[in-house]
């Protein structure tokens, strides 16, 4: 009988979730909230929320200034929860499933799963990042318009840098280059929010909300004694100006994003979410942001709790409000917002100017204007969750953003028809979890590399050499017994969540435990050099199989997301030609001995400092930023350019002289006018010489001859991708902006150009360019 009440239980539990409908407010059937004028979608939504907003008591918007917000019955509004996560497709955190505003739990009980974002962005592909964006947007809405959704508002994309390689969350990151992370920000919020490519198609309607985080210079999360609730990050003018702040500014000025997360840490003495110059003066006032910001879940309470900078919990409240932040992932403002009131900290406008944002933006996802059905986005159904074309897209980022980072005597790809046998050695080898990263949701499917590869060679054997990643004990003599009995052996080895993922820095860059033990002992007694496939987020110093001549081939393949065992397999057998290259330095182990904690860009040669990311960093290299081989062999050639000769000059112009000496002139000097007028294009005609076709991203850079006052010694300008066939050729055409691609911070923040000669560079191919200012 027992059996029979839970087998009722679930059929009504599914018979609800079929029937189920999103909440919004303002139904046209109840005649007491339609008459209200925020129901009146012919208003401007400012006007709607001036309204809703006045008709709110005290109470009532303090309660909404959290990211749980609880329903308004009097009014018809329903509640809402802010946290909402799609950072590589609809997410789900289980242990905070109460919290989040979207849930599998009814018609749709996944969604498709893209390669972890440091994957996708070795593709250089802005146009994928859009089609992933895309499709995560229109999952989302579909999963809404199921009824499993009370919140529509996605705390993606992460475009913090990639600074330092044990940083746990690096993963998350585009990585460690402004110009792509900006780009990726751009690309990802256009596509989720429902506007185009290009942008200026968004409009008033929203398909779903992006927001990107965590701002700012957050990139540590636990590291020797500290952690990201208490670091305050000392960062200086000139890092801020170049590094730090670009990918925000990207993302609010050009993809129009709708949110911003305020970051737990401090910057200079500030905390993130107290800082008036940050949230209103710079992302609102200098920029023109429009959306909301919210804090990282508890990050207002830490700024009195832990990192004593506020005087009391009301003070905290005061500060962040004040500063511009919204909305608290945390209890804080519903705890102690009426008492900041009462001791006149804080006035109801302070907490008005708040909900206006807030609720602007639930408005704008269309949860104000009646029943979703007939309007903007309401006819996408949940046969658009998991379709075969989404698959499809999650097969291709993983395609192309596999970096093949060895290939001794070409030994990939291995030939289908001469492959007899094959040993996959390994403990990410099937492992369908780890092929996903952190911030997953469930995925539609999964194929581990190990039911990848047995999809080209029937008589396959898998051993996983270690119990765990962490590999405290190998079974080295069983892996080598079995790669002695094959005619080919790939291991898969790398990282998993338990190594690195938030909060949980890395201390080493080396492999886990007895992982290289592992490798070069099943490499040593194979009949042929052996395959090394790395899963992994950050770099790993894998010197050691760069120059061991058992190890013919290394492959990254970050964490390729649900069909990652598909891609692996397409490249290892020739079936797909490998294009991705690497968006971050890998660094040696003697790394570590730099402190996590420091956050200067440039190199300090004095005091033995290197400096961080390939712009600044002048240490040892395993692997180098934009590094990625081919099944084909890549030329450039430089064919024109509409002036290499920019004059940045006008009658009265003073040269400013700095000691180097080098003339230069700030861009605001510049105006606008004369930064428009100096654009200018660039094209580079690409052959592949190889005899596959391929995919390939040709990254432009700049040099400039003479460094000092931390100038980089070579920074991106561009990328682009080109498909051709063997033997083809193609051009490409950069749209250089001398003003942003050819300026530098100074030390004192601010962006100036330098007369005299710069250089463009692709590959081995150098174009010169001469500045008078």
């Amino acid at each position: 009988m027992k059996m029979k009440i839970q087998s009722l239980c679930i059929i009504l539990l599914f018979i609800l979730a079929e029937t189920s409908q999103p909440p919004f407010s303002c139904d046209s059937s109840n005649p007491s909230t339609k008459s209200y004028p925020f129901c009146q979608t012919s208003l401007p939504i400012s006007q709607r929320v001036q309204d809703l907003v006045f008709r709110l008591t005290l109470d009532e918007k303090i309660s909404q200034l959290v990211d749980t917000a609880p329903a308004i019955p009097r009014l018809g509004i329903p509640a809402y929860e802010w946290w909402s996560e799609a950072l590589h497709g609809v997410a789900f955190l289980p242990e905070v499933s109460q919290r989040q505003g979207i849930h599998f739990n009814g018609t749709i009980a996944s969604a498709t799963s893209f390669p972890q974002v440091i994957l996708t962005a070795a593709s250089f592909d802005a146009y994928l990042w859009y089609r992933i964006g895309q499709v995560t947007g229109k999952e989302a809405r579909a999963i809404y318009n199921a009824g499993q959704a009370i919140g529509m508002t996605f705390w993606a994309p992460n475009i913090n840098i990639f600074r330092d390689p044990r940083w746990g969350r690096g993963q998350e990151t585009p990585g460690e280059d402004p110009l792509v992370t900006g780009r990726y920000a751009v690309s990802f919020v256009r596509g989720v929010q429902g506007d185009s490519f290009q942008g200026g198609a968004l409009g008033e309607h929203l398909q779903a909300s992006a927001c990107c985080k965590h701002f700012t210079a957050y990139d540590l999360d636990k590291w020797n004694g500290t952690n990201r609730f208490i670091f305050n990050a000392q960062v200086t003018l000139q890092d801020l100006a170049d590094t730090y702040q670009p990918p925000f500014r990207s993302c609010i000025q050009e993809g129009k994003a709708s949110g911003i997360m305020c970051a737990y840490n401090q910057v200079n003495g500030v905390p993130n979410c107290a800082d008036y110059n940050l949230l209103s003066k710079t992302a609102r006032g200098q920029w023109g942001f429009q959306g909301y910001i919210t804090s990282d879940c508890d990050a207002v309470s830490i700024i009195y709790d832990d990192q004593g900078y506020a005087k009391s919990p009301e003070d905290a409240v005061a500060d962040v409000l004040k500063a511009g932040m919204d909305v608290n992932c945390g209890n804080y403002l519903k705890n102690y917002t009426k008492s900041a009131v009462e001791k006149k900290k804080l006035t109801e406008s302070d907490v008005d100017r708040a909900l206006h944002n807030l609720f602007s933006i639930r408005m704008r996802l269309g949860l104000f204007n009646g029943n979703p059905a007939p309007l903007p986005y309401g006819n996408i159904g949940p046969n658009q969750v998991c379709s075969q074309k989404h698959q499809d897209l999650a097969l291709e980022a993983a395609r192309d953003g596999i970096v093949l980072l060895k290939n001794s005597n070409q030994l990939l790809p291995l030939s289908k028809l001469k492959t007899r046998s094959l040993a996959i050695i390994g403990p990410n080898a099937d492992n369908s979890t780890i092929l996903l990263g952190n911030y997953a949701g469930p995925p539609c499917k999964t194929v581990t590399p190990l039911q990848g590869l047995k999809g080209y060679i029937k008589n396959t054997r898998y051993h996983p050499g270690c119990s765990t990643v962490a590999c405290s004990s190998a079974a080295i003599d069983q892996a080598v017994k079995m790669a002695k009995g094959a005619d080919q052996v790939v291991l898969v080895m790398g990282l998993d969540q338990t190594q690195e993922r938030e909060e949980q820095d890395r201390v080493d860059l080396v492999l886990p435990g007895n992982q290289q033990k592992l490798i070069t002992s099943v490499a040593q007694a194979a009949k042929k050099p052996v395959v090394l496939v790395l899963l992994c987020g950050g770099p790993v110093d894998t010197s050691f199989a760069k120059y061991d001549k058992d190890i013919g081939s290394i492959l990254w393949a970050g964490y390729p997301g649900e069909a990652g065992g598909i891609a692996l397999a397409e490249i290892i057998f020739g079936d797909h030609n490998p294009g991705g290259r690497l968006p971050m330095t890998w660094y040696p182990q003697e790394f570590t001995k730099v402190p996590m904690t420091d956050m200067r860009m440039r190199s300090q040669p004095s005091s033995g400092y290197p400096g961080r990311t390939y712009r600044f960093y002048k240490g040892k290299k395993v692997f180098e930023f934009g590094y990625g081989l081919s099944y084909s062999n890549y030329t450039y050639e430089f064919v024109s350019a509409t002036q290499n000769n920019i004059y940045l000059r006008s009658l009265g112009d003073k040269i400013v002289e700095n000691s180097n000496p080098i003339s230069y002139k700030t861009i605001s000097e510049l105006g606008a006018e004369l930064c428009e007028k100096s654009k200018f294009s660039v094209i580079v005609r690409v052959k592949n010489q190889g005899k596959m076709s391929g995919k390939h991203p040709v990254l432009l850079f700049v040099k400039q001859p003479k460094l000092g006052e931390g100038r980089p010694m070579k920074k991106l300008v561009g990328f682009q991708s080109v498909k051709l066939n063997a033997g083809e050729n193609g051009e490409i055409e950069y749209k250089i902006s001398p003003c942003e691609h050819l300026s530098r911070a100074n030390e004192e923040g601010l962006m100036v150009i330098d007369e005299g000669s710069q250089f463009l560079l692709v590959g081995d191919r150098e174009y010169p360019i001469n500045i008078t200012v």
